[in-house]
């Protein structure tokens, strides 16, 4: 496939009202990323030469988010005057600029690298104007694309001016466009506002196009890649639609999914082969399952790596700086958090262990906590290889728990343990003889009187 010289420009200055937010819309996420972020994600993967993102003034915020996921320039659209207007917002920042624009939107997050590739790629090899269309489920309220006996585009018709004829074509407009420049900017330049809005739209350059006798095609993709998201419920559906792709994706590659329409997944999430998934696990952002471990029914994991081999859960919440080594166990109902669990490690049930390192073949008992925070600073727990900590034992942090000691159940821990000792702290036990037979005489005596 040869190199060619091409920009994508994302158009994000929409202002969702029908998001009911104070988030700006393209802000809202899809698997624990912005919808932006997924676009230009999608444009990084197609190696342009330049990425810009237009706004409308104001929009701070998605100017940084936009910088900081991979666009190289921000535009404004100064007034909402349309989508062609939104697209000669960029006309500076492409200014000599020789090769393929592709134009898409800010609020269409399933659309694929591979996608737009293809769109560069067909304007490359001598297409003036490339329309991305799609074959709709129920076409009527989208712009119809109608094409000549050769299969070349002729015009694209609003649906609310399309004749019989052209209101029974299911081939839809998808928005996107990819344009050889400057030709784009020649196009939107001759644009005029001759709509009850009184808007550019971009749709119009295909009749400029038209009437230049310039060369037009249409490429086709999947309905759910030009998805527009304009409201929570659309938000809904294209989380369903994109929770889909990636539980394909992993099953593909070798995991295991026991149910994988229970399966939920970020938008980075990485799982090795063999790997088996149980019911109702989530993974939040930044996880990284290695090969032949297991996640158990129930657990919720992010910002977490799980080693080759380990165990996960049932009922198991593995936050963010958790490390768990190569078959390491955290068991049903344990709680971790920035926590070093290092190889073949233990922690088996009912504890929480954060801002600690537990060292190679250690076990920790039911119910033992490290107590981390003093009301104000974060302390750390270091528990040496081979360590053995019993039952519903307090590690008050910092302390340190030697390589192979003991710790006596039922302990709270305040100095550190030497190595191979036995550590107890917990009251002294006694026993009074006969107490408890006189306790329920006399109780049975007050009951009967």
């Amino acid at each position: 496939m040869s190199v060619i010289n091409s920009a994508i420009i994302v158009l994000a200055a929409g202002k969702g009202t029908r998001m009911k937010s104070a988030r700006p819309k393209v802000l809202h996420e899809l698997g624990g990323k912005a919808m932006l972020g997924h676009v230009l994600s999608a444009a990084s993967a197609c190696a342009s030469d330049k990425t810009i993102t237009v706004l409308a003034p104001g929009m701070d915020a998605v100017a940084d988010y936009a910088l900081a996921e991979g666009a190289s320039h921000i535009a404004y659209q100064k007034e909402q005057n349309g989508t062609g207007d939104a697209v000669k917002a960029a006309e500076e920042v492409l200014s000599g600029f020789e090769g393929v624009a592709v134009v898409v939107f800010g609020d269409t997050p399933l659309i694929t690298p591979e996608t737009l590739t293809r769109m560069q790629q067909t304007c490359a090899n001598g297409n003036d104007v490339v329309v991305l269309g799609f074959q709709a489920d129920d076409p009527a309220p989208y712009g119809r694309l109608v094409l000549n006996e050769e299969g070349a585009l002729i015009k694209i018709v609003e649906a609310k001016d399309a004749s019989p004829e052209e209101a029974a074509i299911d081939l839809c407009n998808g928005g996107a466009m990819a344009v050889r420049t400057p030709l784009l900017f020649e196009l939107l330049n001759d644009l005029k506002p001759d709509n009850a809005q009184g808007e550019y739209y971009l749709t119009d350059i295909a009749g400029e196009a038209r009437a230049r006798g310039l060369s037009m095609c249409v490429i086709e993709c999947p309905e759910e890649e030009i998805l527009g998201i304009n409201s929570r419920l659309d938000l809904a559906v294209a989380e369903e639609i994109f929770q889909d792709r990636m539980r394909e994706k992993a099953l593909l590659e070798g995991a295991t999914l026991l149910d994988p329409s229970t399966v939920y997944f970020s938008h980075d999430t990485r799982l090795g082969r063999d790997v088996l998934i149980g019911q109702n696990v989530v993974f939040g952002p930044g996880v990284h399952v290695e090969d032949w471990a297991e996640v158990k029914p129930f657990s919720h994991l992010e910002g977490v790596h799980v080693g080759a081999g380990a165990q996960v859960g049932p009922f198991a919440r593995l936050r963010p700086g958790t490390d768990v080594g190569k078959k390491a166990k955290i068991g049903n109902f344990v709680e971790t958090k920035k926590a070093k669990v290092e190889d073949g490690a233990k922690i088996s049930h009912l504890s929480y262990i954060g801002d600690a390192r537990v060292g190679v073949e250690a076990n920790i008992g039911a119910g033992t906590i490290t107590c981390n925070y003093d009301g104000y600073d974060k302390h750390f727990t270091d528990i040496g290889d081979g360590a053995f900590v019993g039952s519903n034992s307090s590690l008050v942090a910092p302390v340190s728990i030697g390589a192979g000691a003991y710790v006596g159940s039922g302990s709270v821990v305040t100095k550190d343990v030497e190595p191979d000792a036995l550590a107890v702290a917990r009251g002294k036990q006694f026993e009074k003889k006969g107490w408890a037979a006189s306790f329920r005489a006399s109780k049975e005596k007050t009951k009967s009187s």
